[in-house]
């Protein structure tokens, strides 16, 4: 026997029309914030960031930043013109590079010592990368910095990347009419990084 229940009204037509009675749709709260969403995205945007920082700096200071006794310099800035050995002259040198003539300066590069055969050296060249020379041939002569450090005196040769300060000197060499140096530095401490 089917029981019709006549007293239930019908569902009104519109938006509540599919919600059984008793059943009380959630309130919306205001516009929340995920702070793991917001956590992760500054931490994925932190390496963009540094390479917009870098760039910044590069184009703002030239690869010079000047702390007052001394610069700290970019290597890979400092040979990034072109120079000829043979025709080339103090005037195709950077100002920016000029003036640090004689400056105490701090450098970060890899070392480079060909003729060294032992722990410890007195002279080495500080380039920017020596695997380069895999692409496009050996470092320029405005890619080098001729360290030479103090008569008497000798410092571990690390063969790996290092931060070397010392007294930087802007002085084109052509002993044989092709210029063999540009940028030497007398060192006063060298340690690796």
């Amino acid at each position: 026997m089917a029981t019709i229940m006549n007293d239930v009204p019908a569902p009104a037509s519109g938006a509540g029309a599919n919600v059984s009675p008793g059943y009380a749709a959630p309130r919306r709260r205001g516009i929340g914030i995920n702070f793991r969403l917001v956590a992760f995205l500054a931490i994925l945007s932190v390496p963009f960031f540094w390479v917009l920082y870098v760039f910044l700096d590069q184009a703002i200071h030239g690869g010079v930043n000047d702390h007052g006794s001394y610069a700290t310099v970019d290597l890979k800035s400092m040979g990034n013109f072109p120079f000829d050995p043979v025709q080339g002259t103090y005037k195709d040198i950077p100002k920016r590079f000029m003036a640090l003539d004689g400056r105490r300066v701090e450098l970060e590069g890899q070392m480079y010592a060909p003729n060294a055969a032992g722990e410890t050296v007195n002279e080495f060249q500080l380039v920017y990368n020596i695997q380069k020379c895999c692409f496009s041939g050996p470092p320029k002569v405005q890619e080098r910095v001729f360290a030479i450090v103090p008569s008497n005196k000798t410092v571990r040769y690390f063969g790996q990347e290092v931060k070397v300060t010392g007294v930087l000197h802007v002085n084109i060499q052509k002993p044989a009419g092709e210029a063999t140096t540009i940028y030497t530095l007398d060192v006063i401490k060298v340690k690796p990084l």
